[in-house]
């Protein structure tokens, strides 16, 4: 494969105005050959830049562009890093890749500790992996937002955490980092007597003197799969374990707000789920920094929902809003199955919409495992089948493998065929969800 290939040209964009074309390949930027995306990203930032592209038949264009800085130019390359992706060499004692199952994607089973992953996609990266000359290239191309795996800052807990006995201190590299001024979220993976309690309160009290260029922290619980033979002997929250994380942190919390006028450790949704107990108010989520983490996630959706239905309107002469021709069926991971019922109630009687939730038990991880993004496309089918529903509403976050693959490599129209019916795919978004409700319930 050629690293840098070209596959795609955005509409209306610099390289299309000077005809590249899916199929040429990017040789240099500015006189310079391109290391992977990040260096193309720095290289092409300027007002003024040259590429050198080849055309399939070997013909070489050298292109003298003006731009506005940092206006990107639309190609899109085969390998979207332009370069292999960097392997974790962690043994982490809660990895859900070492607690796959047999047979899935063999992209699952790959695992990634890449700072560029961190930059384009949001993935946390751990920094044990990388050497110092790396640690100084993302502060020299200014990669930020980064996302960082913490877990625990004494040294001792996170070595056995990780499955190293010589990792390096995360604080030295986080100080760097922060004195470079480039903004840095954590996220804690909290396993059961191992990093919660006082080494939590450490691990905070350590992040916070970081702050403001360390962000923010998540705190999120270890996913146990049913395949851990062999593995470290860890437990699952339940619901007193929660409350008393929840309790703790929420402590946290206010002394952290009168002290910086940030909460700066957050609680991941589920483990308000596994309390049973009611999720803080919005504007505790402040920013809403860490919501790809699942922090926030509700009280954002439930905000979206209530501004898009406050602008409802009935039809003229309707009670109950719009004259519905179709049933819904939302689908949903055990986790959020109260939560979208309680939402989509709303939303029936805002819009006269006939809405029914249904919960997917995890049977291809197990059934501790209740996040709707690891909902498998076999396991809806098998649950599904034969029960009538129809008009199914998936999260994206079920198929965002190529949007229109499950993790089980079922594709969309497989469900479709299989449960003979429509399936509609929708991003979490709660104005979003409530368009495509809106949209398709009038339909024929």
């Amino acid at each position: 494969m050629i690293i840098n290939k070209i596959v795609n040209v955005l509409r209306n964009s610099i390289a299309e105005e000077l005809e590249i074309e899916p199929g040429d390949e990017l040789i240099s930027v500015n006189g310079a050959g391109i290391q992977d995306y990040i260096d193309y990203k720095f290289q092409i930032s300027d007002y003024e830049i040259e590429l050198e592209i080849k055309k399939p038949d070997g013909e070489i264009w050298q292109l003298e562009i003006e731009k506005e800085y940092d206006e990107d130019l639309g190609i899109i390359f085969e390998n979207p890093l332009m370069d292999n992706i960097k392997v974790c060499k962690n043994n982490c004692i809660f990895c859900f890749i070492d607690q796959m199952p047999k047979g899935m994607r063999k992209t699952l089973y790959l695992k990634d500790d890449d700072t560029r992953l961190s930059f384009l996609y949001g993935n946390f990266i751990t920094l044990t992996n990388l050497s110092d000359d790396e640690i100084d290239r993302i502060i020299k191309y200014r990669i930020s937002p980064i996302k960082v795996s913490v877990h625990a800052t004494d040294l001792n807990v996170r070595n056995e955490m990780m499955g190293k006995n010589d990792g390096k201190d995360i604080m030295l590299y986080l100080k760097k980092l922060s004195d470079a001024e480039i903004t840095v979220d954590c996220q804690i993976v909290l396993c059961r007597n191992i990093n919660d309690k006082e080494v939590l309160n450490n691990t905070v009290d350590d992040l916070i003197s970081l702050y403001p260029n360390v962000r923010s922290v998540a705190v999120v619980p270890v996913g146990l799969t049913d395949y851990r033979e062999r593995l470290y002997n860890l437990e699952k929250f339940d619901r007193e374990s929660s409350l008393e994380l929840i309790n703790q942190v929420e402590k946290k919390q206010k002394d952290l707000l009168k002290l910086y006028g940030t909460r700066f450790v957050f609680i991941a949704d589920e483990f308000y789920v596994l309390s049973e107990g009611e999720f803080p108010p919005y504007n505790d989520y402040e920013d809403f920094d860490q919501i790809e983490n699942g922090i926030g996630l509700f009280r954002l959706f439930e905000q979206e929902i209530e501004d898009s239905l406050r602008n409802f309107k009935k039809l003229k002469g309707s009670k109950t809003g719009i004259v519905p021709s179709k049933k819904f069926t939302i689908i949903t991971g055990a986790g959020a199955y109260g939560i979208m019922s309680e939402l989509t109630d709303r939303i029936s009687k805002k819009t006269g919409i006939e809405i029914e939730v249904v919960k997917i038990i995890n049977e291809c991880f197990g059934k501790n495992i209740t996040v709707a993004g690891l909902v498998t496309g076999n396991d809806i089918i098998n649950q599904l089948k034969g029960k009538g529903y129809e008009n199914l509403v998936i999260p994206k976050v079920m198929v965002e493998f190529e949007d229109s693959i499950f993790l089980d490599d079922i594709k969309i129209e497989d469900i479709e065929r299989e449960l003979s019916t429509k399936v509609y795919v929708c991003e979490v978004d709660g104005k979003k969800f409530v368009d495509l409700l809106l949209k398709h319930s009038k339909e024929e």
